[in-house]
Formats: C-alpha cells, structure tokens, sequence
C-alpha cells in the first residue's frame, strides 16, 4: 500500500480508501489527465533504466513487496527467484550453486521479523561465496548497514519504496563492477 500512494503521489494524484467491516475495502484512485502532449526534456536523459540480463535472488517477507520486485526485475530484463526470509534465500543459494546456475546478484531486505534478516544472511553467503554480489535493501535509511553497506559485505543499497531508476542504476554497477 506505501508504494501505490508514493506511485500516485509522485504523479500529482490521490489515493481514498473506504472499508465496511465483513463486506471489504474499497480503492479510489485519482490521477491528473494530460492534455497536451508530453515532451522529454533534455535531463530526462539521465534518468533512463538500465536494462540488464541474469539472474537475481530476491529476499522480503512481504509479498506485495515480492510482488512488485518481480514485475520491475522482469521488466528490466532479469529472471528472479524468491525468499521470504535468509534461511530460505541460503537454501536457493546453494541449490543454484550445486546446479551450476549462479544468481548474477542477491537483493536481501535488512528486517524480517522474527527470521534472518539481511545482516545475518549475507553473513552466511558470504562464507559459501566470497564474491557474492548482494544488495541490501530497507525502508529504514536511518540504519548504519545502509550507509556503510560495504563493511558488512555488501555491493550496493536500495531503499524502500523502490524507484525502478534507483534499482536498475544499482543492479547495473553491482552486476557490471
């Protein structure tokens, strides 16, 4: 739900919900129309998506987070597989090795209730892997892994919500080097 009202917001629209107990919740969804053509401005030109190819590792014990990861990663041109918590993701991980089919790169959210979360789980990647090309992912920017990602075994960061630029900037430098 935070990224459809960011989505929205960020195109000058609104977001109504209106819910009866027993009978559901209903979603209004209000965006401005264009009515004149839309022009590209020259700067645009640095927000492109970088398109890629592999095969990315995707940890979030969200689903609707998992839901969104996969239409953006499949839109950028990559396979995914999914976990929902760092024991999960580590099981994936040595599956994919022992077949010969490595994940181009792992996206590990930092938080997951009550399992292992992002910190613990590149941990244990990194001792099956020492190149492992991870990702740490949040929605708490505040958190010291997030700025200081590299001294604890990361090769990039994405913060939460997505922005699809952001992400395909990121996967780009850390699958690229």
């Amino acid at each position: 739900m935070a990224f459809c009202h960011s989505i929205i917001k960020q195109h000058g629209g609104a977001i109504l919900a209106q819910s009866q107990k027993g009978k559901g919740t209903c979603f209004s969804i209000f965006l401005p129309s264009a009515h004149q053509e839309l022009l590209i401005p020259d700067d645009a030109i640095e927000e492109q998506f970088f398109f890629g190819q592999g095969k990315i590792l995707f940890m979030d014990d969200d689903k609707a987070v998992r839901d969104i990861a996969q239409k953006i990663l499949l839109y950028l041109g990559y396979q995914v597989e999914f976990a929902k918590n760092g024991s999960e993701a580590i099981e994936l991980f040595k599956k994919a090795i022992n077949s010969g089919k490595f994940f181009d790169a792992v996206i590990l959210d930092l938080t997951i209730p009550g399992e292992m979360g992002g910190k613990e789980t590149i941990r244990n990647l990194l001792k099956i892997d020492p190149e492992v090309k991870a990702i740490i992912s949040s929605g708490y920017s505040n958190d010291i892994i997030m700025s200081e990602y590299k001294a604890y075994g990361f090769s990039g960061t994405v913060a939460k919500p997505y922005e699809i630029k952001e992400l395909s900037k990121t996967l780009s430098k850390v699958i690229r080097g």
